[in-house]
């Protein structure tokens, strides 16, 4: 199997490439995850997620690099990482019993070849209308702080979300179905016999 580079920092993406027994290094790529003025939410994870992929390429001789972006998007809003708990409690208030779509891109590309592919999915998430106290509680405990629209869904954030459309795991940061394909596409194959 080919030598696999996580280019990134998560845990929750780190955790997901061990639920699918790979063997895997990290290397996070340390690029400004900044928007461009009226960039539309895919086109920016998409843009970063490649940069990212990009960066580490210049860092490594071989294996396939494998980045990723997400962002949370309410009314046309981008939802990134709170930069402070008053931030936090805004973000959520702002998603409090409404929809929102979680959008992450997959970028995998051959450190030697250049070979680069990217895609994106988008999942809908709904939360259920949720109470100030129970926002400043969640923040207390910490999670809110590293997550685009400053909740994890495989956390205790958990309990705000009444259903979601579409991948689970794309809203953890990494979906799963995209990222089998797209190492299948470059001879990783997670099923074989």
């Amino acid at each position: 199997m080919k030598r696999i580079i996580l280019a990134s920092q998560s845990p929750r993406r780190r955790t997901i490439l061990e639920l699918l027994h790979i063997k895997f290094e990290c290397c996070p790529a340390d690029i400004d995850e900044l928007f461009l003025a009226g960039e539309k939410p895919r086109d920016a994870v998409r843009r970063i997620a490649q940069s990212k992929a990009e960066q580490v390429r210049k860092q490594v001789e071989s294996g396939l690099i494998i980045a990723a972006d997400t962002v949370v998007v309410c009314n046309g809003e981008i939802l990134g990482k709170p930069g402070d708990a008053q931030d936090a409690f805004n973000k959520l208030s702002m998603l409090k019993g409404r929809e929102h779509e979680v959008i992450t891109a997959v970028c995998v590309t051959d450190a030697e070849s250049g070979i680069c592919e990217v895609q994106d999915e988008t999942t809908r998430v709904y939360f259920r209308d949720i109470t100030d106290e129970e926002i400043r509680a969640y923040i207390l405990t910490g999670e809110p702080m590293d997550k685009a629209g400053a909740y994890g869904i495989q956390g205790t954030g958990a309990v705000f979300i009444e259903k979601i459309e579409g991948c689970y795991f794309n809203v953890v940061g990494l979906p799963l179905k995209n990222l089998y394909l797209m190492l299948k596409s470059q001879g990783v194959s997670l099923l074989e016999v």
